[in-house]
């Protein structure tokens, strides 16, 4: 049975819920096989961790290649709430990934086509598909409460 990108992008949502309440930025991410199989998720933890590149994506296919003991993970599908950076698509392009679907993109940083397209440049020797939209509003809205609670606190503080 073919994944089901509503029910990943909900588990990464959960993720990102998780992400907020601990005080970090709200990105979630899961990384399933095309047949639906969850390998692994994750969320971001740079503060916690004291790691910038400990984004959502990075620690999922972490995860997911030790769970595949292979770096290479061909036939998966990475669901993010938000889109990739340039770290995260590059990541996702030299794991072979096969797909990349997002909630909402990101106009300040996106690799999936709103600043960069890494998925899809011809120099790159992988190419990924990217859909896009995928609970949108849901995870927009997460990501703007987050930054307007931390506004208010900061103007309150």
């Amino acid at each position: 049975m073919p994944y089901d990108a509503y029910q990943l992008m909900r588990q990464a949502l959960k993720e990102a819920e998780q992400a907020s309440s601990e005080g970090e930025v709200p990105v979630g991410a899961v990384l399933a096989t095309l047949d639906g199989n969850v390998i692994a998720s994750a969320h971001n933890q740079p503060v916690a961790r004291c790691d910038p590149c400990a984004h959502a994506e990075i620690l999922a296919i972490r995860k997911a290649a030790r769970a595949f003991r292979n770096y290479r993970m061909p036939r998966t599908v990475l669901a993010i709430t938000i889109e990739p950076c340039p770290m995260c698509m590059g990541a996702a392009i030299h794991a072979r990934i096969a797909r990349v679907i997002f909630g909402a993109a990101d106009a300040k940083a996106g690799a999936a086509g709103s600043v960069y397209d890494l998925a899809g440049d011809g120099r790159l020797n992988h190419r990924i598909e990217v859909v896009s939209g995928i609970l949108e509003n849901e995870c927009r809205a997460l990501m703007q409460e987050f930054f307007r609670s931390r506004r208010s606190r900061v103007r309150s503080g």
